[in-house]
């Protein structure tokens, strides 16, 4: 009798002890949405639907697709007026990864000769011939998105901490919501003072995804 009490204590010891661990370990995973994130990110998009609304607004095509998917979760951008995507005006490289449990950062790299890989979005294994080490680090530039809900990101940049002399800007800034059926992106560049140099006035370019 006494041996199958202390069987049963010893059993419920172990079962709690286990239990607990179990709770430990749980509440110690960093839950893991990047995957989610790097697919909302992907596909073709435009502001086709914005630019008719408010002329003051460009019809610009946006492409983002994935490379180098051995290496991590890096994104070839593309992006150019809609009639001009054989002059593209913008092409990076982003790396997207995750800091913490809800914050992602997504860092911005240049591309050496850039003008080899107009429409290689279409192929992104072409990329697999270019070097990791041969891209450039915007440094500062990357945008931080916390992740608000399910498919729904939010994020900018630094406050001055990315330089940009375009059209003889100081620095600029990034502002970025990702969400399952569009992502809106407002770049402005500012001067020293502070004064708005380029980039829209009134808010961010709404990207629809178009696939």
């Amino acid at each position: 009798m006494i041996r199958n009490c202390t069987f049963i204590i010893l059993t419920a010891i172990c079962f709690m002890s286990c239990k607990n661990e179990k709770k430990v370990t749980d509440k110690g995973t960093k839950p893991n949405h990047l995957p989610e994130l790097f697919a909302l990110m992907q596909g073709s998009f435009n502001s086709e639907v914005q630019s008719k609304v408010d002329t003051t607004y460009f019809n610009i095509s946006l492409h983002m697709y994935p490379i180098w998917e051995d290496k991590g979760h890096y994104l070839y951008v593309e992006q150019a007026l809609n009639a001009r995507q054989n002059k593209p005006y913008r092409q990076r490289i982003y790396e997207v990864t995750q800091l913490n449990d809800s914050i992602y950062s997504s860092v911005i790299y240049t591309i050496p000769d850039d003008s080899l890989w107009i429409g290689k979005w279409k192929t992104p294994k072409a990329f697999d011939s270019l070097s990791i080490e041969s891209i450039t680090k915007k440094e500062g530039c990357e945008v931080l998105l916390k992740r608000l809900e399910s498919k729904y990101y939010k994020g900018e940049t630094g406050e001055k901490s990315c330089e940009s002399t375009l059209y003889g800007a100081s620095y600029a800034t990034s502002e970025v919501e990702i969400m399952e059926d569009k992502i809106i992106s407002w770049d402005r560049g500012f001067d020293a003072n502070g004064e708005h140099i380029w980039g829209a006035e009134k808010g961010g370019y709404i990207f629809n995804k178009l696939d």
